[in-house]
Parts: structure tokens; sequence; C-alpha cells
């Protein structure tokens, strides 16, 4: 870790100031080059919290991010603790190691800068705006099933030693503000009328049915106490299709500061519910060969669910090294631990339902709408979908226990695309 030349007190970057400040990085040196007048650098952030740069020379390139002491879509009206930067270097780490080649690599990280150097993904773009304009990534759903996996079980006691987890579990811990936005603006804003909550105006019966709901509100209270108080496995914490790049034929995942250890079911979950807004928003953005990309984006999300299935039984089978579920218990003593397996799936699987209803709500309904409804102009054709969208986000958090199979999500999600709820 290196300061910034001489300067030691936090001060944000500016496309102007970015070249001089950083000039004596080696790292930098070594991907741009020693001339900082040959290094371009363009400020890309286009998310809710950070400053995000591409810098390139004839050399290379890379991306530079640096934390505000806020929250960019609010303003300083909503500070920030500058340590999330900490927090997404280390998460980007465990990344790293725990699914190699799937996250950016680190170059160069300064803590007093809230700051992180790392891998340019190019020609990869937001998979968000994939979905937007129609385009098809080889392989999504698949990478994202093992991805979800790999970080679900290895970031976990049934793979690490209790001693490893527990350290990480307490580092992790003292991401205190950042986890704070996601227990408000996903479990609890959405259900009553927050003060920074928005949603399209046509909307207003369908909020209001819902936010009498008391049932619903209940599941997901229940919901929100297990994600502030289960620490089974590392959570990426905010994984959506605007925290995913991609190819035509490759993806990579960015942006873990919202890491935290959480239950395992969590990240499939936010991410499936990305998947399905973006199902339910196809009639805003395309009338050519709409029923055939609707389609290709529900087979995403079965391939991504079939595949986070079977890595971790994968998984199971030969990475099963820490305390639970022990060998010991099964196999050296002649007995299967398959039903085990199926046991955790099935936790998972309707934790991950239930976590991706939540999300559908919050994203029409709390701070921070996402583009896949956001941009449609017309706001009655963007109310009508929105509706079905929270038809989908209720039924998924109601009953989660009566959906066994992908299939079964799909053919929900088919059903609801149906209905005229508005």
């Amino acid at each position: 870790m290196t300061q910034l030349g001489t300067q030691s007190a936090y001060l944000a970057l500016c496309p102007q100031s970015l070249p001089t400040r950083l000039a004596h990085v080696v790292a930098l040196i070594k991907k741009l080059g020693e001339d900082v007048q040959q290094w371009h650098v363009k400020e890309v952030g286009d998310g809710n919290l950070n400053l995000v740069f591409i810098v390139q020379s004839p050399k290379g390139s890379v991306i530079v991010k640096q934390a505000l002491p806020y929250v960019r879509l609010v303003g300083d009206s909503w500070p920030l603790p500058l340590y999330r930067a900490f927090y997404e270097y280390h998460a980007l780490t465990r990344q790293a190691q725990r699914d190699p080649g799937s996250v950016p690599e680190i170059y160069y990280f300064d803590e007093t800068q809230a700051l992180i150097v790392m891998e340019f993904f190019t020609p990869h773009v937001i998979l968000r705006n994939k979905l937007i304009t129609g385009e098809t990534v080889e392989g999504l759903g698949e990478f994202c099933g093992k991805h979800c996996a790999r970080m679900a079980f290895r970031g976990s006691e049934l793979s690490m030693q209790s001693s490893d987890k527990k350290a990480d579990v307490a580092l992790f811990a003292g991401n205190v503000e950042i986890p704070a936005i996601t227990e408000g603006l996903v479990f609890t804003d959405p259900y009553f009328e927050a003060a920074m909550n928005s949603h399209t105006p046509e909307l207003d019966p369908v909020v209001a049915q819902l936010r009498a709901n008391v049932d619903l509100k209940r599941i997901v209270q229940s919901m929100l106490a297990k994600f502030a108080s289960n620490t089974e496995t590392m959570l990426h914490g905010d994984l959506h299709s605007g925290s995913i790049m991609s190819t035509e034929t490759e993806s990579r995942v960015i942006d873990p500061e919202f890491a935290q250890y959480g239950p395992m079911g969590f990240d499939i979950g936010m991410l499936t519910a990305n998947f399905l807004m973006a199902f339910f928003s196809q009639p805003g953005h395309r009338k050519d060969d709409l029923v055939g990309y609707q389609t290709w984006i529900l087979s995403v999300v079965k391939d991504c669910f079939v595949a986070f299935q079977k890595e971790f039984r994968h998984l199971w089978s030969t990475e099963r090294t820490g305390m639970l579920y022990p060998k010991t218990l099964f196999e050296d003593q002649g007995h299967s631990s398959e039903n085990a397996c199926e046991f955790v799936l099935g936790n998972i699987w309707t934790d991950a339902l239930r976590f991706c209803g939540i999300e559908m709500h919050r994203r029409c309904l709390s701070l921070a709408h996402n583009a896949d409804f956001e941009s449609i102009e017309d706001t009655s054709v963007r109310a009508r979908l929105e509706a079905r969208n929270i038809e989908m986000g209720l039924s998924l958090i109601l009953n989660a226990d009566m959906l066994s199979t992908p299939q079964d999500l799909a053919g929900l999600a088919r059903k609801i695309n149906e209905k005229d709820i508005l």
C-alpha cells in the first residue's frame, strides 16, 4: 500500500489532477508508461457512489476507482465513510482466490485516498446496457451460477477453517454503513412512505395495496433478520446486471464494495431479480423478436440456478473440508451426505427467491431505480410493466416454498407477464 506522492489527507481526484497525483505510483508506470502527458483520463462513473476513471496510454490502460465521502446519487447531505474502498479491496482479493479470473486484477490500493487501481476490461460493457438493447451473452447463466456457487461455498465453513472464517467475519463486520444502506433501502423503505422513495405515479394503487399487506412485511422483515445476522458466506452484496461486464462471449464481476458476510442465497437472489426485471421491462424497449429475447432471458435465469446447483454439489463432494457437515459424520461412516447437500441447496433456493422478490420491489419503489424501467419514457407503459414486476416479487416472497425448480420460476414469470394488473 503506497500513498500518492506527498499527499496524505484525502482529496478527490479529477481528470486534470489524476496524472500528476498518480505519476509516482510504480504499478501505474508499469501499465501506462512514465510520460504522464500521454495518459488520457476519462471519467466514466455513472453509479450512485464513486468516482471512476479510465486511464489509457499507448502502452496500456487501467481503471481508477475512488470512493467519495458521500452518496453521489444524493449529494453531501448523505455522508458515507471512505472505508468502503478498504472492504472492496479485501472483497476483490477473496473473490480472486475463490473464483480465479472472475474479477478485475488489482494493481494498487491506497487506503488513505480510498482508491483502487485495477484491470480495465475491454471490450466489455455493462451487462444491464446489453440487456436493454437486446444483446445476448454466450454462457451468461452458467458463468453467473458457477461464480455464485464458488463464492458461496468457498467463503463458508463448508470449506474454510472455522478460525479463518471467524476472522474474516470480524474483519467485514466493520463495514457498518454500507450494509445499513441495504437494510434500509432494500428491506424497509419500499414498504412505507420513506423520505427518499419514489415510484411511477400510475403505480399508486398497486403500491398502496402492497404496503397494506401485513403478511408480506412480516416475511420481508424475517429476511432482513437473516441478512443482518446470518454470516454463512462472504457476499458481493450488490450483485446485479450493473455490476457485471460482458462481451458477446464472456463476463466478469465488478464493484463488491457492499461486501459482508451473509446468507448464501442473497447474491444469486439479487442477481435473479435483475434478470427478471430485464424480462418484464422488455416490451418497453422493443417489438421485434420480443418473445424470443424474453425467452433467452428466462433461459439465463434457469441456466444460472442449474449451474449453481451443479457446481455447489461438485464442491460439496470435492472441497468440503470445513466444520459443517464433516465427512467424519457421513462418508467416513459409510453414509451418503447427498441428502444433506440437497437440504442446504433447498434452503438457499427458498432464500434466493425471497431475496429476489424483495429486490424487485425496491428497484421500483425505493431509492436507486433500475434503468431497465426508468429508461422507458412513457410512464403509462412503464407503470404497466412495473406492476407485473411488483406482482412477481410479491408472489416470490409469499410463495417461495411452492416453487421447486428453475422451470417453475420461469413459468411463473411467463404467467405474470401475460397479466394486466393496471
